[in-house]
Formats: C-alpha cells, structure tokens, sequence
C-alpha cells in the first residue's frame, strides 16, 4: 500500500507530540484516515481537526485516537471491546495491533461503511454488533483491553464487569481521560487529563 505525504506528515506531528509507540505509529500507518472520511473532507483527513461523518457523529482529531491506543498498551494477543464504532478508525488501528476487536455500534448505517472500510484495507478481525454500546458485549467478555468510542457521564459499571483480570479499559468521563485497572479482581481509576468529546447523551457523540 503506497502512503501518501499527508499520511507521513501526520504520523510525523504524532510522534513529536509525544505518541512514541512504534506499534501505535504502524497501525496509523497502515490505517490510512482519509479512508474513513467523508470523499467532500478529504483534504483535511489528516488534519487536527473534527470531521461530521454519517448519523450526525464525529471524527476526532488523529491525536485522540493514537493517545488513546497508546495508553491502552495493546499487545497482539488481546482481546479487545471498542463500543461506538463510529467511522471505524479507532478499530482499525487496534486491528493492527491485536488479535480481534468486538465492537458494537447503535447505527447500522455506520456499520455497513465501516466494513465495507474494513474489506478495502484487509482487515478482517473486526466483529461488529448493531446494539447498545452501553451494555458492551457480555456474550464475548471477558475483554483484556476496553476503550469507550463516546464520552460519559458516570462509570460505566456493566461494562467495567466485562473487564478481564489483568485488563485496562479508557473511557472519558465528564470531560476526563480516565484509566480503569484491574490488577485482580478490584478495579483501580486513575484520572489522565482533559478530554473534549461531546456527552453520549447529547445525540451527537465524537464516535471513533
């Protein structure tokens, strides 16, 4: 797959602002984001900007979604629950990385573009569900990493139960990053830093 200038600057600014996983930087490289933007927004794809997508959601800035696979600490064994699917950019990255990701996704609309998105870059270890992402995906837990595609107001409790011994799951809580541990059996919450992605509540979430 040929990569193209605005793809290289991108992962460039990445990596000076602090993204120095290598595995994250690869899985950017190989998930090219112009591919899971709209064809009339294609000449900022790669710009630290929000994009509209379908169903009145968001793209985030390319920072959000490297930040947030970074932290995750993803390795190729894991087993990973992505709820929000949104453009499907998020997965793609983590596809790369590990070795399935579920995610579950409340418009079908964004569903059928993003495996269609999946099919064109050959990326086939993406499960996707059409749901509630607020209830996960029980049928497939435990998950050894969870990474919430919209922002919340309250922890997400049904979906911290399908957290697997040993796992990590991101999620943004009003307004903050947030890191949820779970070294055995108890949960440990750690608060990162300020994130800006719009209240699931809302109607007009910053899916992934």
């Amino acid at each position: 797959m040929s990569i193209d200038p605005g793809l290289i600057d991108m992962i460039m600014r990445l990596r000076g602002r602090g993204i120095s996983s290598n595995d994250v930087l690869r899985a950017i490289e190989l998930s090219p984001r112009r591919h899971f933007t709209p064809t009339d927004k294609r000449a900022v794809a790669y710009d630290a900007v929000n994009i509209p997508i379908a169903c009145g959601q968001t793209l985030p800035p390319p920072m959000t979604a490297a930040l947030l696979a970074q932290l995750l600490d993803v390795k190729p064994d894991h087993k990973v629950l992505t709820p929000g699917l949104g453009s499907g950019y998020m997965a793609a990255v983590l596809a790369r990385m590990a070795t399935r990701i579920y995610t579950v996704e409340r418009y079908k609309t964004l569903i059928r573009d993003a495996n269609t998105r999946f099919k064109d870059l050959d990326i086939y270890n993406v499960v996707t569900r059409h749901g509630d992402g607020r209830y996960g995906w029980p049928g497939q837990a435990p998950f050894d990493r969870i990474v919430m595609g919209y922002a919340l107001r309250a922890e997400p409790d049904a979906i911290l139960e399908q957290l697997a011994p040993g796992g990590k799951m991101l999620a943004v809580i009003d307004g903050t990053l947030t890191l949820f541990e779970k070294p055995r059996t108890k949960i440990t919450t750690t608060e990162l830093m300020p994130l800006d992605l719009d209240m699931a509540e809302a109607g007009k979430s910053r899916t992934l």
